[in-house]
Order: C-alpha cells, then sequence, then structure tokens
C-alpha cells in the first residue's frame, strides 16, 4: 500500500508535468509515431512528466506484485485527491464545486478501503481463458472510447473521451504487468499473448494520452485517464485474479460501495457541458483554433512576467 501510495502522488505530478509539455508541441499524429515521439522528447515538461510517470511504473509494478490488484488499483485512485490539490496550487488550474466533489468522493472510497485492508492475501493466481477474454474486451472497450471521441455530437467530451481510451490502454498494461509478476503458469505466463497485448497497449496508450492532454481540459483529462486505469484494474482483480471482496457481509457491503464510488467520481469529474460551453464562448474571441492555435503551441513564447519554473493555467491550450 505504501508503494501504491507513492505511485499515486508520482503519477499524478508527472501527469501535470507532462500535460504541461504536451500543450507546447505539435500536434500528436499517429501516422508519423517517431517524429510525434521526438517533438514531445523536446519538451523539457514533457519529458521531466515522462521520467517521473516511469518512476511510478517502476513503484507501481512493485504494488502489484505485493498486494491485491484491485486493492492496489484503488490506493492509487487515491491520486485523484492530489492531483486536484497539486493542480490548484502549483499549475494554476480550477475546480468548480462538481469537480471538487469528485475528488471528496474518491476520498471516501479510499478511507472506506484503507479501514478494510487489514490482513489482505495477494491473489496470483489466474485462468488463461479468463484474461484472455477480459483483455480483449478492454481493448475493445478502449477502442470504443478512441471512435466516440470522433463523433462531432460529443466534441466537448472528446478531450475525456480520449483519456479514458488510454486509462483502459493502460489498465489492460497493468493487467499484463499484474500476471507477470505472479509467477503463475511460468514460461506461458511470461511469454503469453496478454503480455505482448500489454506492451502494445502501452505504447498505444501513450500517443492516446498525450493527444488527450493536448486537446482537453488538463485535470478532467488526466482523472479520466486515471480513473478508468484504477476502475479497470479492479474489476480485473475481482473477476479474473479472485480478490475477495471481504470476509463479512458488512465488509464486502462497504468495500463494493467504495469501489462504485471511485467510478462515480469519473462521471464528477469533467465540467458539465453548459460549463464548459460557456467557457469556449468566453475565450472564442482571443483564442486561436486549426492551425493557427496549433502555430502559436509550438512558439516559445511565455509571458514577460512568467519564467519556465512558474505554473501554467488551463484557461488556453497555449499556455
Amino acid at each position: 500500500m505504501l508503494l501504491a501510495l507513492a505511485c499515486a502522488a508520482s503519477a499524478s505530478l508527472g501527469g501535470l508535468w507532462k500535460r504541461k509539455g504536451a500543450v507546447q508541441t505539435r500536434d500528436v499524429d499517429i501516422r508519423e509515431p517517431l517524429k510525434t515521439a521526438g517533438a514531445l522528447f523536446r519538451s523539457k515538461w514533457f519529458l521531466i512528466g515522462w521520467i517521473v510517470a516511469v518512476v511510478a511504473w517502476l513503484l507501481h509494478v512493485g504494488a502489484l506484485a505485493l498486494a491485491p490488484l484491485s486493492l492496489a488499483q484503488a490506493v492509487i485512485a487515491g491520486g485523484l485527491v492530489l492531483l486536484g490539490v497539486l493542480g490548484e496550487r502549483f499549475f494554476g488550474f480550477h475546480l468548480d464545486r462538481r469537480q471538487w466533489l469528485g475528488l471528496a468522493v474518491v476520498a471516501v472510497g479510499m478511507a472506506v478501503l484503507g479501514g478494510t485492508a487489514r490482513s489482505e492475501k495477494n491473489h496470483t493466481g489466474y485462468e488463461i481463458a479468463e484474461i484472455a477474454a477480459f483483455e480483449g474486451a478492454a481493448i475493445g472497450l478502449g477502442v470504443g472510447c478512441l471512435l466516440s471521441s470522433r463523433v462531432e455530437r460529443l466534441r466537448r467530451g472528446h478531450g475525456v473521451l480520449l483519456g479514458s481510451a488510454a486509462g483502459v490502454l493502460f489498465g489492460v498494461s497493468d493487467v499484463s504487468i499484474k500476471a507477470v509478476t505472479s509467477g503463475s503458469h511460468g514460461m506461458l505466463g511470461v511469454l503469453g499473448p496478454w503480455t505482448f497485448a500489454g506492451i502494445l497497449t502501452a505504447i498505444a496508450a501513450f500517443y492516446v494520452s498525450a493527444r488527450s492532454l493536448q486537446i482537453g481540459d488538463g485535470l478532467p483529462v488526466l482523472a479520466a485517464t486515471g480513473a478508468a486505469a484504477n476502475a479497470l484494474g479492479i474489476l480485473a482483480g475481482v473477476v479474473v485474479f479472485g480478490d475477495p471482496l471481504g470476509a463479512d457481509a458488512p465488509t464486502i457491503a462497504a468495500r463494493v460501495a467504495a469501489f462504485v464510488l471511485v467510478v462515480l467520481a469519473v462521471a464528477l469529474m469533467p465540467a458539465p457541458v453548459r460549463a464548459q460551453e460557456a467557457a469556449a464562448t468566453a475565450e472564442a474571441g482571443d483564442s486561436p483554433t486549426g492551425d493557427e492555435a496549433q502555430a502559436r503551441r509550438q512558439e516559445p513564447h511565455p509571458p514577460p512576467h512568467r519564467d519556465a519554473g512558474q505554473p501554467v493555467t488551463s484557461g488556453a491550450r497555449g499556455s
């Protein structure tokens, strides 16, 4: 649980730094993966965020190797609370009451899970057919989120949809990590098709996540990504690895409610559609769009009163 908490803190900070760098570089284009990756890593803040994210991933691997998957993912979901605090305090973001309520919901869920986490056994066994079916269905869900992000009627939520797709793909990778670190099924567990699916989905999630940070509002997108990955991990822990919900009826009821609260937070984090439309209308007069927005994003021209170490705001994509 300590490794999971450290992972949550570093993942939140790394995500905010990656977002700061992603909006200052060229648009992600999956047709040119090497050029896109090169442009992202030439951004100082994206590179710093990515390095911190790698540290978070190593902590994540340690947590998944030692703790039940559902519990580790629920603890990491608590990083959403820290995400909001860091975003407002140091990165110039602003959360409305609805979004703070979403973070509070996660905090309540975390408190319940922490209070019922004693004497947890690390369940590592799984059936090959079950993990294959689960990851196949999850990849289908991720593809569905990707396709939904191209629907014009959902234009205001494209960033959150892409962030959710990235979260699902990261979640598939997490399930594969748990399977590999469990030691079950010997070499088949290491070289099984789900392992390669986990590697490929992690690569795809890298690009999808970077694009979601470019087109969406930072905190809701990061929250959607983290919550989707953690919700999928919680579900996989119970369905694939057989994590128990509790030893008695009250504990089971409390933990089910806590898991539901974590998922509910995903719905609360994005700003209401009317609020998004009002913000977009207010910024329409001075916010560039299309090719002009891309050109301005690539220009290294911070305001004179702000140096590179000061926080960035979420109001304009080029900030």
